[in-house]
Order: structure tokens, then C-alpha cells, then sequence
């Protein structure tokens, strides 16, 4: 017993350790001094942290948030992002099952020939046998039916670093997900207020159009009656079929763009055009913005979650690559009704009970299992760098998204005192029309430069719209925090 004692203290001891490195967090890449603003925030944003919420919904455009639903109850990708996840939690049950031992119903029937073996006891000598009693001497025959259990059981924690690695890996899994419904409302966002956009530029063309088609006539009875030479004709003409052609191209960015938000609901092209022929205007930001700080866009934007936790895995499949260098100890058994007839498997006095352990030390692998551990350790710093990237290319996102989005803002602001003016230049030739001091023509003229800056004031609307949708996916707004596999 004393001698026993040694070997089984030395199991008990590896059974309580678990190989590979602790897993202690992902490397700082913003730092509580760097941390603390944005560079590119102006005084029209907020420093208080924004709501991890429906930020669509900020816009009041009851189609858009009709659309964003049915994109994420409809769409194909986070269909497939979701059987993803399943995927995931399904292997953690079975690495989770792995620990434990199996049982099953089995028949086990062993027929072998040991020549030389005396498999019946007292039986006279072999020279003293006849060639059949050898034979049969000689013959083993096993039959047995009932249950067979399989253990195996690892002193170093591989199973543990597994199931840890496994565990990350889903949380990560879940993490692109709703990284997914972060791009995925932006996009349907940014869609629709394309959409509206040109709407409203086909409506100005139209009216453009029209305005022109007075010009051309105008200029062309100014030309018989010999007034104008025939230049003016040809250069109005050539302005109304730039008008015509940049209708036909508002018209095809409508269609475009109609089949694009039918394809992010999950419907075939064509499906929403019926609800979208209604003009609307376009949805406008809320005039606070908060913004929060990098830090907690690091601990907030997905893609960001999914690379801490991948790199998480990365670090627990070390433990795995180490743990092959420790033994495992398996037991696998045979209890049932059995014996050496197959009378014996229906005699309930004939209980048969097999026990196996099994004891496994790769000791002399010739260098497989430190390549092993290389390699892990070389996939564990790939993921450290991976995740470095992603919070430098979400930091870069978010500064580009402030610097575009202070600049449209500017840019509105600048358009419509350009339609004020316009207005205002329009008013006047009305009068002066009104008086005889100009002609039709020229009044039409400055109606169409009051469209065009209508127009260029629209555009500018939409294009803060799109910066501001663009700052919220770059924030990583529209997600719901997930809750984690224990």
C-alpha cells in the first residue's frame, strides 16, 4: 500500500492543475490619459456616453424604422449569423459532455487461437492430447451482452482549457452577430436617405424640366422673329436634355435603391417600391449628439468584443497544445450476461464484469507536441495583434466619422444661406417680371436657380444624415448587450 502511495499523490497533484497560460485581459491600447476625448470632437457633439440602443428611432421616420425591423427579423446574414451561434453553443455542450463518462448497450462476441496456451487448467500434458483436444485447448471464445462505459480523464486540464477556449470563442461568435445588426441597420439607414434624396432630385428635375422647356420655346420665337441668333437655341436645348438625362438617372438611382432595401428585408427586388413611391422628407439628426470617449467605444463596439474574446480562445488552446505533454488515465468496462458459450448470454447466473484502465504518457513524441505549443502561441500573439487593429481601426472610424460629420454640418449651414439667397433673388425677378424689366425667360432662369439651390440644400440634409448614421455605427450603436455563456 505504502508503495501506492507515491503514484497516487503524484495524479492527485496533476489533477489539480490546469496547463497554459491564465488568461489576464487584452493588452491596453487606449490608455486612461488618451482616453478621456475624442481629437476630432467639436463643440456640437456631447462627452456623456450615448444610449446602447435603437438609435434609429432618433430620426422619427416611422418607414425608416418599419424598414430597419423587417431587416432584422428578415435578412439572410444575421439568419446565418444566428445558426452561427447555435453552432457555437452546440460544441460547448459537447465539449462539455466529453468530460463526462459514456455508457452504452453493446455485443461483444471474441473469438481468438492462442497456440501453446493451456486454456484448460488441469488438462493432461499437450504430447498426451489428441490433435482435436489441442485445437480446442488452444481456442478462445468470448460472448457477452449488457453495457460498456468509457472514461477518460486528463491530470492537466485539457478538457477544462477546451471547454474555456470554446466558451470564448461562442461569446465571440455572438459578438459578430451583433456586429452584424450594427452594419446592417446603417446600411438600411444610410439606404433609405439615399433614397429620399433622390426622390426629391427627380421632383426638382421635373421642375427644372419644365421650367427649361419655356426657355427653349421662349429662346426659339425670339430666333424666327430674327431677335437671336441660332446659338441660344442650341445651348438651351442642350441644357433641357442634360436636365432629361439627369432625371433618367434619378429615376434609375430610385430603382436602385428600392431593390437595395428590399434585399436587406429579405424580400425579391421590387417588393417595397409600392410603399416607397410616397415622397417624404429626409429624416434629420437630433440636434444633441453624445458621443461618449474611446475607452468606452472600446468596451463598447462588437468587432472590438469579438477580437478581445477570440484572442481569449487563442490564449486557452495553449493550455490545450500543453496539456498533451501530461498522461491521461482511461477506464473503459463491460458489465452483462456472457461467457464462453452463447448458452451464457441468456443465463442470468452467468454476470460477466470486464474492467480496463488504461494509463497514456506520450513521453518521446519527437518535438509534435512543443510544435503544437508553437503554433498556439504563435495563434495567441496573431490574436493579440488582431486585436490592437480592430481598436485602432474603430478609434480611426470614429475620428473620420466626427471630422465628416462637424464638416456636413457646416456644409448645411452654408447651403441654406445659399437658398435663402436664392429665394430672396427670386422674389425680385417675380417683381421685376411683374413690372416688364425682365422677360419670361429670365425669370424662368431664376426659378431654375432657386430649384437647383433647393436642390443643393436637400443634398446637404441627406449628407449630414449620413454622417450622423455613419458616427453611430462607427460608436457601435444599435447592438443589445449579450449575455454570456457561463
Amino acid at each position: 500500500m505504502r508503495h501506492l502511495l507515491p503514484p497516487l499523490v503524484t495524479i492527485a497533484l496533476l489533477a489539480g492543475c490546469t496547463a497554459g497560460p491564465d488568461y489576464a485581459g487584452p493588452p491596453e491600447v487606449v490608455s486612461a490619459d488618451t482616453g478621456t476625448r475624442f481629437v476630432r470632437a467639436g463643440s456640437d457633439v456631447s462627452a456623456s456616453d450615448p444610449v446602447v440602443a435603437q438609435w434609429w428611432l432618433l430620426l422619427g421616420d416611422p418607414e425608416l424604422t418599419r424598414l430597419v425591423e423587417a431587416a432584422l427579423s428578415g435578412n439572410p446574414s444575421l439568419a446565418a449569423a444566428q445558426a452561427r451561434i447555435a453552432q457555437a453553443r452546440a460544441s460547448i455542450r459537447q465539449d462539455r459532455a466529453g468530460r463526462m463518462p459514456s455508457l452504452g448497450a453493446q455485443a461483444t462476441t471474441v473469438q481468438g487461437r492462442l497456440p501453446g496456451l493451456d486454456l484448460q487448467g488441469g488438462a493432461p500434458p499437450p504430447s498426451e492430447q489428441t490433435n482435436s483436444d489441442a485445437e480446442t485447448d488452444d481456442s478462445l471464445s468470448f460472448y457477452n451482452v449488457g453495457l460498456n462505459a468509457n472514461w477518460e480523464l486528463e491530470f492537466a486540464g485539457g478538457s477544462r482549457r477546451r471547454i474555456e477556449a470554446s466558451n470564448a470563442q461562442a461569446a465571440a461568435t455572438v459578438a459578430n452577430a451583433e456586429d452584424a445588426k450594427v452594419q446592417l441597420t446603417a446600411q438600411v439607414a444610410s439606404t433609405y436617405v439615399n433614397l429620399r434624396e433622390a426622390h426629391f432630385r427627380a421632383e426638382q428635375f421635373e421642375a427644372q424640366i419644365s421650367l427649361q422647356e419655356e426657355i427653349l420655346a421662349l429662346t426659339y420665337q425670339r430666333y424666327q422673329r430674327g431677335a437671336l441668333p441660332l446659338f441660344p437655341v442650341g445651348t438651351a436645348n442642350a441644357e433641357l436634355e442634360m436636365l432629361k438625362s439627369q432625371l433618367a438617372e434619378a429615376e434609375a438611382d430610385i430603382a436602385v435603391l428600392s431593390d437595395a432595401l428590399a434585399i436587406l428585408t429579405g424580400q425579391v427586388p421590387g417588393s417595397v417600391d409600392a410603399a416607397l413611391t410616397t415622397a417624404r422628407s429626409i429624416p434629420m439628426p437630433p440636434e444633441q449628439v453624445a458621443i461618449g470617449d474611446p475607452a468606452s467605444l472600446v468596451a463598447r463596439r462588437p468587432d472590438i468584443r469579438a477580437a478581445e474574446r477570440s484572442l481569449a480562445a487563442s490564449t486557452a488552446r495553449i493550455g490545450v497544445a500543453e496539456a498533451a505533454r501530461f498522461p491521461k488515465l482511461s477506464f473503459t468496462g463491460i458489465l452483462g450476461l456472457g461467457g464462453s458459450s452463447l448458452d451464457d448470454v441468456v443465463d442470468v447466473g452467468e454476470f460477466s464484469a470486464l474492467a480496463i484502465p488504461r494509463l497514456q504518457w506520450n513521453f518521446l513524441d519527437f518535438g509534435r507536441v512543443d510544435a503544437a505549443i508553437d503554433q498556439a502561441g504563435a495563434a495567441r500573439n496573431e490574436a493579440v495583434a488582431n486585436y490592437q487593429q480592430t481598436v485602432l481601426l474603430a478609434l480611426q472610424d470614429a475620428e473620420r466619422a466626427l471630422a465628416r460629420f462637424g464638416q456636413q454640418r457646416v456644409a448645411l449651414a452654408a447651403s441654406m444661406q445659399i437658398k435663402k439667397q436664392a429665394d430672396v433673388a427670386a422674389d425680385l425677378n417675380r417683381q421685376r417680371f411683374a413690372a416688364g424689366a425682365i422677360s419670361k425667360a429670365d425669370l424662368n432662369r431664376a426659378l431654375r436657380e432657386q430649384q437647383q439651390a433647393s436642390a443643393d440644400l436637400v443634398r446637404a440634409k441627406g449628407a449630414l444624415t449620413l454622417a450622423w448614421i455613419a458616427l453611430q455605427k462607427s460608436l457601435g450603436l444599435g447592438w443589445q448587450e449579450p449575455v454570456r455563456d457561463q
